[in-house]
Formats: structure tokens, sequence, C-alpha cells
């Protein structure tokens, strides 16, 4: 299936999961993670079914002052 992570497009196999999304674009943590532009929980991301078409984001958290 085809999927977009973070504007990039991705060929994951058919019941790839937002797990297997992350495992694709290796982040060095931290992250979050959404699916069309929804929160997804960590605890959630092997659960997570993807679709084909959806787009994941992967985001970094920025801190500043």
């Amino acid at each position: 299936m085809n999927i977009l992570i973070n504007d990039t497009p991705y060929e994951l196999p058919g019941g790839a999961t937002l797990a297997d999304a992350i495992a694709a674009l290796a982040p060095v943590p931290p992250y979050a993670a959404a699916v069309n532009r929804s929160f997804v929980p960590r605890s959630a991301y092997a659960a997570h079914a993807l679709q084909p078409g959806d787009l994941v984001e992967v985001i970094r958290p920025v801190t500043g002052g």
C-alpha cells in the first residue's frame, strides 16, 4: 500500500501498522506521531492499522524560549 510519511511516499505491505511506518522512517526519539492529522498515543502504534493513502506525520518536539 502507498502512504505518505512526512510528505514522502512510502510503499508498505498490506496490513501495515503505524509501528511499521515508524520503523521504515527510523526516527530518533523523542517523537510523536499522527495519522491523518490525528495524534496516536505511542501505546497504540502497533495496533493502529494503516489504510492506503494515509498521511503519517512523525514530529519531533521543539523547545526554546
